[in-house]
């Protein structure tokens, strides 16, 4: 699992550099101050979630577990759906799809993801680490003898 976590980390991380570089470069010319701020809110969330993410990869070693496993998981849902919705808002606004906009009713449900995410490493956080547990055994084994 923490491989998969470390792989959807680097590919997001790129896609976050070329979303902000799509929005730098391209997006500007077609949308206004306030839907690129949209947008660049998106780009931000999916960043630091990204960051996060990595580190729910590289951690999973240390304190592997089901509830390290949902904050990768949860992690993963908000980018899509926090920022993913926002990165639609965007282009529906663009296209002028008026119809289309109600897709910011889920940009909610994302954020509620990350904060899922984190609260899920928390706890995670609170139970002994496998490498913190081996010591423990390795400590009462020279102790006996």
């Amino acid at each position: 699992m923490s491989r998969r976590f470390i792989q959807y980390a680097a590919i997001l991380g790129a896609l976050s550099v070329a979303l902000g570089a799509f929005g730098t470069h391209t997006l500007k010319k077609y949308a206004d101050a306030d839907i690129l701020a949209v947008f660049e809110t998106g780009i931000r969330y999916q960043f630091f979630h990204t960051l996060a993410l990595l580190a729910v990869g590289i951690l999973y070693r240390r304190m592997p577990g089901k509830v390290m496993e949902w904050s990768g998981i949860l992690f993963i849902s908000g980018i899509v759906l926090f920022s993913g919705s926002l990165y639609l808002m965007t282009f529906f606004h663009i296209l002028e799809a008026g119809s289309l906009r109600g897709i910011g009713a889920i940009t909610p449900l994302g954020g509620l993801c990350f904060i899922g995410g984190w609260i899920c490493l928390f706890i995670q956080s609170l139970r002994p680490s496998v490498h913190h547990h081996h010591r423990s055994r390795e400590s009462q084994t020279d102790e006996q003898t």
